[in-house]
């Protein structure tokens, strides 16, 4: 893989059809470990928000579920975008549910994770819905813990700053 930029990685959809993250090149990515049984999980409709703000401008969310931390996704890959689509309304891409922290953590949340990969920063998920900020280039740029509200002014003026280079 090429250091520092996550464009060469492959992801998987909920219909397990692999997805380049390179189809994503041009667009700023958050990119979001989620779970349908956490405190955080109203952050769901805060994100489908966000998206739908900034979507037309080149925002793209991912949203990885993960049942990494408590077991907060006890669900399968069909029941979560059920679970989404139901409950929130969300619109933006939802992937198969990951490992996101440790030994078999999927490569993308070891990019994420490792400055050795990206360049920037180490720091594995504290929790669910911790994001991850992606420029339009594939570069890791910042990250925002679980308890950082995905429509503030923090992570609002960081997108239309990388929207607008």
């Amino acid at each position: 893989m090429d250091n520092f930029n996550l464009h060469n990685l492959i992801v998987q959809n909920l219909s397990n059809q692999e997805i380049a993250l390179s189809n994503y090149k041009g667009k700023v990515l958050l990119i979001v470990n989620t779970a349908s049984a956490c405190g955080f999980t109203p952050q769901y409709k805060l994100l489908e928000e966000l998206y739908q703000k900034y979507k037309d401008q080149g925002l793209e969310i991912l949203a990885f579920p993960s049942n990494d931390f408590g077991g907060q996704e006890p669900l399968a890959n069909e029941e979560i975008q059920e679970f989404c689509s139901i409950n929130f309304k969300v619109s933006f891409p939802v992937f198969q549910k990951i490992q996101v922290k440790g030994q078999n953590a999927h490569p993308l949340y070891q990019f994420l994770s490792k400055k050795e990969l990206n360049g920037v920063k180490s720091m594995s998920p504290k929790w669910n819905f911790q994001k991850y900020l992606i420029n339009k280039n594939g570069e890791y740029v910042d990250y925002f813990l679980s308890t950082t509200s995905p429509i503030s002014n923090r992570i609002c003026k960081q997108i239309e700053a990388l929207l607008n280079t």
